[in-house]
C-alpha cells in the first residue's frame, strides 16, 4: 500500500469513528453557540484536516450541514423573535435576497470549476475575512450608513450577492457576514438582525444546494450521510451548550482564541496538498 492509500484508508478510518464525529460537530457547535452563530467556518478546517475530505467535497458537506444547523435553529429564532416582527422588515430580506441567491448560483458555480489547490487558496484567504469580521463585530460598536432608499437598495443587493459568493463558496450559512450588514444598513436591532440572517440564508442554501447537486461532486454527500447526519446532530447539540455558555467566556478571551483559530486554519488550507478523497 502507497503513501496516498494510506492516507485514504486512514480518512475513512476517522470518518467511520461516531464518538469522533460527533464529538468535532459538538466542539464547532459550541464555539459557534457562544458568539451566537453555527459555528461551520470552524467545521469546514476539520472537514477537510481531520477527516480527508477534498476542498469541494468538504464544501458540500459541510453547506448540508449548515442547512441542517440553520432549520434546526429557525423554530427557535422565531419563538424568540415572532413572525409578525419579522414581517416589518420583509422588505430587507427581499433586498438582500435578490443579489444572495444569484451569489449562491455564481459562487458554487465557481467552485465546482475551479482547480482543488485553487480552491484551498480560495478558501483559506476566505477564513482570514471571517476571522477580521468576527473580530470586528465582537470589538466595535456597528452602527448605520443611513443611506437614501434607492443607494440603500443597490447597497442591499450587492452586500447580498457577495455574502451569497462567500457562503457558497465556504458552505456556511452566513450569517457572521449578514448580521452585521443588516444593522449597518438597515438599522435593525441585532436581535430581529440575526432572525432575519436565518430566513435570508435558508434559501440562499437552497439555491447553493440546487448548483451543487448538479456536480458530480455530489456523491460525496450520498456516500456519507451517515457522517454528516452524526455531526450535524453533534453541531446542534454543542450549539445549545454554547448557547448555555453565551455570557460564560468573556468576549476580550473568546474572540481572539476564535479568530487565531481562524487564522491557523488558512494557513494550513493555504499549504494543503490535493489529493484527498
Amino acid at each position: 500500500m502507497d503513501r496516498s492509500d494510506s492516507l485514504e484508508s486512514a480518512a475513512v478510518g476517522r470518518r467511520r469513528s461516531t464518538l469522533l464525529v460527533a464529538a468535532a460537530g459538538a466542539a464547532v457547535g459550541a464555539l459557534g453557540g457562544m458568539i451566537g452563530l453555527g459555528g461551520a467556518e470552524f467545521r469546514l478546517p476539520l472537514l477537510i484536516g481531520l477527516f480527508g475530505f477534498a476542498a469541494l467535497a468538504a464544501v458540500i458537506v459541510n453547506k448540508a450541514m449548515s442547512l441542517i444547523v440553520v432549520l434546526a435553529a429557525l423554530p427557535a429564532r422565531l419563538a424568540a423573535v415572532p413572525l409578525a416582527d419579522l414581517a416589518a422588515h420583509w422588505t430587507v430580506a427581499v433586498n438582500l435576497l435578490a443579489g444572495s441567491l444569484l451569489g449562491a448560483w455564481a459562487g458554487a458555480s465557481w467552485a465546482v470549476r475551479m482547480r482543488t489547490a485553487t480552491l484551498y487558496k480560495v478558501l483559506a484567504v476566505l477564513m482570514v475575512g471571517m476571522a477580521a469580521a468576527l473580530v470586528l463585530t465582537h470589538t466595535t460598536t456597528v452602527g448605520s450608513l443611513a443611506l437614501p432608499g434607492a443607494l440603500q437598495v443597490v447597497a442591499g443587493v450587492a452586500a447580498g450577492f457577495g455574502i451569497g459568493v462567500v457562503a457558497a463558496i465556504m458552505g456556511v450559512a452566513g450569517g457572521e457576514l449578514l448580521i452585521p450588514t443588516i444593522v449597518l444598513l438597515y438599522a435593525v436591532d441585532i436581535k430581529t438582525a440575526g432572525s432575519l440572517s436565518l430566513l435570508v440564508s435558508l434559501p440562499t442554501m437552497l439555491v447553493a444546494f440546487a448548483r451543487y447537486s448538479r456536480d458530480g461532486s455530489f456523491a460525496v454527500l450520498r456516500a456519507n450521510l451517515r457522517f454528516t447526519a452524526t455531526m450535524a446532530a453533534g453541531s446542534i447539540a454543542g450549539a445549545l451548550l454554547g448557547g448555555l455558555l453565551l455570557d460564560v467566556v468573556p468576549d476580550l478571551v473568546l474572540i481572539p482564541v476564535l479568530a487565531a483559530i481562524l487564522l491557523i486554519s488558512a494557513v494550513k488550507l493555504a499549504r494543503h496538498a490535493p489529493g484527498h478523497v
